[in-house]
């Protein structure tokens, strides 16, 4: 299989805290994967510090062979990783319509057939898309923050939490769509919820403590009652 994201031994700080002391990961094109890990662990540093927003100290992080420790977010977005960061990142006072027009890096037929697929993907979008996004419930601005991130030929999705703070039966529709998603992207998921993880992910990573400790397939870890003890508190 071919690699598209790899870290090792990814050492990062934020200020004078050392927050990810050795995380080791590795995704392969057309891959879910899902990483798991207690509150705390450093499942959404582990995220920024592949965009670049939080400072790597040693190690290394390649996209497709080539290294983008210290290149600059907006740069390692254009190189194809779309972000949908936990708290949305969408903009408040725009529309659902230039939300998604302004995450676009160009307005051609082949995105637009993109965006197309999205509003079908996500239908309350396609109702509500003249309306303001801070209208909006956090179910669908969650939506939002996802559709706009697949607009663009991204080499893969880093999706942070999308479950967090949302009803069950919005979790449930959330979970169906990642899985139509999973089907033509590469997606790398940090999620608190082990249900919303196993329906959409194949393999898993769990971090504990800023380290990589175990991983594998998420068939076997649906076994491992005591692993998930263990490590996720279940």
């Amino acid at each position: 299989m071919t690699s598209i994201l790899k870290t090792e031994d990814l050492v990062s700080y934020i200020g004078l805290y050392t927050i990810l002391q050795g995380v080791n990961v590795e995704v392969n094109k057309g891959e879910a994967i899902a990483i798991l890990g207690r509150n705390g662990a450093g499942k959404t540093t582990f995220l920024k510090t592949i965009m670049g927003l939080v400072n790597t100290r040693s190690g290394s992080i390649m996209l497709d062979g080539e290294s983008i420790v210290g290149v600059p977010t907006y740069h390692i977005a254009k190189k194809g990783i779309g972000y949908v960061p936990e708290d949305y990142g969408v903009f408040d006072e725009l529309t659902i319509e230039e939300n998604l027009k302004i995450a676009m890096w160009k307005e051609d037929k082949v995105t637009l057939d993109r965006l197309a697929r999205v509003l079908d993907l996500f239908p309350d979008l396609k109702i509500a898309y003249k309306r303001l996004a801070k209208t909006l419930s956090g179910g669908q601005r969650q939506m939002l923050s996802i559709s706009r991130a697949l607009l663009n030929d991204n080499k893969i999705i880093l999706i942070d939490e999308p479950s967090k703070g949302l009803a069950p039966v919005v979790i449930e529709r959330l979970g169906l769509a990642l899985r139509e998603i999973s089907k033509e992207s590469t997606i790398l998921l940090v999620e608190q919820n082990f249900a919303l993880a196993c329906a959409v992910a194949s393999r898993y990573y769990i971090i504990d403590e800023g380290r990589t400790v175990h991983d594998g397939t998420i068939k076997d870890l649906i076994k491992d009652t005591e692993l998930q003890a263990k490590h996720l508190g279940i």
